[in-house]
């Protein structure tokens, strides 16, 4: 199915995909200064609240979903605008590279580095060093746990108040989890195109997607190892009442093994970081939503923290599909539940 999606212009799809995905310009915010910086190279949009503060105010910063290879600064614009005015926040939108032109790790290290350039320059725009967390949706927030997890250990910078992981991707070892069965083929996202986006981040193309989805590409001494940690015994029951199928697993093939290996790096795959890690992390707050292939990454994670005894707040949509936070106020669409969901995150910022 890759090369057939080369041979159909895979790069046409893509550039069309992210033209038709670009967002409309706003205007000017009466209660919000927006500019355009560089944050250690890499582009940002910084939302300033304009009324005056008591002191300093909270500070986030914002990766955008899109599968590492759609998504911009002005696609996420209404979504920035309204965390900063309601939280009264601080939020850093940072433009990481795209795939499959910037494979991983380039837009892990982009958000890695805005990051840290951010935590050290705080002051100058006002926000509390206490009072730093990181957000994302979707591949977002695959880049913002994976962010947390590299800032975890680090003593030189303030450390992260919070993370905010909006439907994560989490990990790429079994796309056969009772959510990626029960949904393949819900929008906006299908179990292919999961599989598909993680292999274009991972390697600029979608080789091998077959072996991937069928889950041939993992050795079974690591899959043995990882079970403990991705494994459907670990979905609590009620997830499973639409149906879920126990698959034979399939044979193992070394050469696909050696062209996704990194797949069993946590900066890639969150979901797989050690408990030494994973007990440092920082308060958290998991959004998921029924209809989404991605639905389980977000439950996995949440028993991995709390097992390593992190305080986790849990929002599920039980009407939400993937992709919804963005349609709050979409072109004349509105998804109720997505401005629930967008909502609670908001709350969730203001206890913080």
């Amino acid at each position: 199915q890759g090369r057939i999606l080369e041979k159909t212009g895979l790069c046409s799809q893509i550039t069309f995909g992210r033209y038709v995905r670009q967002g409309r310009k706003l205007g000017l915010d009466p209660k919000l200064f927006i500019q355009d910086l560089q944050f250690n190279e890499v582009p940002v949009r910084v939302y300033q609240p304009k009324a005056t503060s008591d002191g300093p105010r909270r500070g986030i910063l914002f990766f955008h979903g899109g599968g590492w290879v759609f998504g911009s600064l002005d696609t996420y614009e209404k979504v920035c605008r309204y965390l900063s005015r309601e939280s009264d926040s601080v939020v850093v939108s940072v433009q990481y590279r795209l795939a499959p032109e910037h494979k991983y790790p380039a837009a892990y290290e982009d958000c890695l580095n805005a990051t840290q350039h951010f935590l050290q320059h705080l002051q100058h725009y006002g926000v509390d060093p206490a009072r730093v967390t990181v957000c994302g949706d979707s591949a977002g927030g695959n880049l913002a746990a994976a962010v947390s997890q590299t800032l975890a250990g680090s003593s030189d910078l303030p450390r992260l108040r919070a993370q905010i992981l909006i439907y994560p991707g989490l990990q790429a070892l079994d796309f056969n989890l009772p959510s990626y069965q029960q949904n393949r083929g819900v929008p906006l996202l299908f179990r292919e195109r999961a599989a598909f986006f993680a292999l274009l981040y991972l390697n600029g193309d979608a080789l091998h997607m077959q072996e991937v989805l069928e889950g041939s590409h993992i050795p079974p001494d690591m899959r043995l190892k990882y079970r403990k940690w991705v494994s459907p015994d670990n979905i609590p029951e009620e997830f499973k009442v639409r149906g879920v199928k126990p698959l034979r697993p399939t044979d193992f093939i070394a050469e696909v093994y050696e062209t996704v290996k990194r797949f069993c790096e946590p900066s890639l795959c969150p979901l797989l970081a050690e408990d030494s890690v994973v007990h440092q992390l920082p308060e958290s707050f998991i959004l998921t939503c029924e209809y989404d292939v991605l639905r389980d990454d977000g439950l996995l994670y949440k028993k991995r923290l709390e097992d390593n005894g992190v305080r986790v707040t849990w929002y599920h949509l039980e009407d939400g599909f993937h992709g919804i936070i963005n349609l709050f106020d979409y072109c004349g669409l509105s998804f109720p539940s997505g401005k629930r969901g967008l909502d609670r995150v908001v709350n969730f910022l203001k206890s913080l």
